[in-house]
């Protein structure tokens, strides 16, 4: 299970702003929504024991150091040691096939499932999306196999009863009964993350296991909680059955995850950005970088347009059109709507397969901060036009063009939007700059219409995502 702790991280996650909770309050309500269940519920649950199955995977620990020696005083090293992780996972095809969390199988040399009846057998993996934090394992059986039925997991509403079946902590089959906390939770696992948040209890051992509704579909994956012990709080997580169905499908198919590719990085925008660019309220995402060469920019996308609908959807969000680029087919062109210049334009993209080499990262997004107070009329801005002694300081390519931020003022807004030295500024709204006048003349135009923010494009100096950024500017003090 992937564990998120309010005060520390495991799995490289993290959550700020630690305290401890008391006892949850959930507790009773999922009492009594057991004592409530009906006979024939019951019977229903039951029925569906079969269909998860326990997992257990052996992994080496590595080197460590059991203790000194009593003759020499010196340290002991102990080789790799064989370690076990617990977790569960769902059949999804009659084959054996069995669908889990990638991070309860990774780096295991030895896998084995349990099935409801005690059964034990090894399995192998098939294939892996680690980046989804998917995988599929497989059992080859004569034994019985009961296959899972998915539900649609677009139709899930908030406070639907469901229930999980796992292997918490590793102590065996258990369920536990909750209801839909909540859709579409991002936490921060990767740049697609749409999570049912639920509070039925998820443990460490959970992860892998079915969430179902109470028609005995499975409408998630249990993946992850959010809790300041190493127990449920009642904040679970699940992948949602249709993305998880995605996934399984082509892992077992393709043998691989490769979605469709357009060549471009994607902001939300947010309400800053839409004052920014004169729009009634925020709506779309922003493109902040087109790659020469690749379907987005063969189909005519610049730098700058805010793209409205795609495939003929309106995506709720930057996470959602993400999802709606990698879920396209590959080679089938698809309508783009965006705004550019005031006005909507349609043109077609036709996606590619996303590129080996590419990472998964190379699309994200980036907030601002809250502005400050100080808004100076160069912004706090130390500019300077790129020479090559310039560039060869900084590290940047020779041919780079833009304007060198030299300086940023303390307590500016600039500088609490995590402008720093080195940083450049390719682009002043949708117009491209090399020299400082040109900012400034782009400030000085905003502040002349009156407008609170201006857009910059910056090529960040220290790049946690690949490629430039979006960064809104406050022009006139609050």
């Amino acid at each position: 299970m992937r564990h998120r702790f309010l005060s520390a991280t495991l799995f490289g996650l993290a959550l700020a702003g630690a305290m401890l909770l008391p006892a949850p309050p959930h507790a009773a309500a999922q009492q009594m929504s057991m004592q409530m269940m009906t006979a024939d519920q019951a019977v229903l649950i039951r029925s569906l024991l079969p269909t998860v199955v326990n997992i257990t995977s052996f992994v080496n620990e590595g080197s460590t150091t059991a203790g000194l020696n009593a003759s020499s005083g010196s340290a002991n090293p102990v080789p790799n040691r064989p370690k076990s992780l617990q977790g569960s996972g769902l059949f999804i095809d009659a084959s054996g096939a069995i669908l889990t969390n990638y991070h309860v199988i990774d780096g295991a040399y030895d896998i084995h499932v349990m099935f409801s009846d005690g059964t034990r057998m090894p399995a192998r993996i098939l294939a892996t999306a680690p980046r989804i934090d998917l995988a599929v394992v497989k059992v080859d059986t004569q034994h019985p196999i009961t296959v899972v039925h998915w539900a649609d997991s677009d139709k899930v509403q908030v406070a639907d009863p469901v229930f999980a079946i796992g292997n918490p902590l590793g102590i065996g089959l258990s369920v536990s009964a909750g209801i839909v906390s909540a859709l579409n939770r991002n936490i921060m696992d990767t740049p697609y993350d749409d999570f049912i948040q639920t509070d039925a209890a998820i443990n460490h051992g959970n992860s892998g296991g079915p969430l179902f509704n109470r028609a005995g579909e499975v409408i998630g994956v249990d993946t992850a909680i959010i809790s300041p012990t190493t127990g449920s709080v009642g904040l679970g997580f699940a992948i949602p059955a249709n993305d998880a169905r995605y996934v399984a499908n082509r892992l077992l198919h393709d043998g691989s995850i490769r979605p469709s590719y357009l060549g471009i990085k994607i902001e939300e925008v947010t309400q800053d950005m839409a004052e920014a660019l004169g729009m009634p309220r925020p709506t779309g995402s922003i493109v902040a970088m087109v790659r020469e060469g690749d379907p987005a920019a063969m189909a005519g996308l610049q730098i700058g347009d805010v793209i409205l609908r795609y495939d003929n959807q309106t995506p709720a969000d930057e996470r959602a059109m993400l999802r709606a680029f990698a879920r396209s087919t590959v080679g089938q062109a698809v309508p783009v709507t965006v705004l550019r210049a005031g006005g909507e334009q349609t043109m077609k993209v036709t996606p590619i397969a996303w590129p080996q080499m590419e990472t998964a990262s190379a699309t994200g997004s980036a907030q601002a901060a809250n502005p400050a107070m100080l808004v100076p009329p160069n912004l706090g801005l130390s500019l300077s036009p790129l020479t090559a002694d310039l560039r060869a300081h900084y590290g940047l390519q020779m041919e780079q063009v833009g304007v060198l931020i030299g300086g940023v003022a303390a307590g500016t807004d600039a500088y609490e939007r995590g402008l720093v030295p080195g940083d450049v500024i390719l682009r002043m709204q949708r117009t491209e700059v090399s020299e400082p006048q040109q900012v400034q003349a782009a400030i000085d135009t905003a502040r002349a219409e009156h407008r609170t923010f201006v857009l910059a494009l910056v090529l960040p100096k220290v790049q946690q995502i690949p490629g430039p950024r979006w960064t809104v500017l406050r022009v006139s003090p609050p």
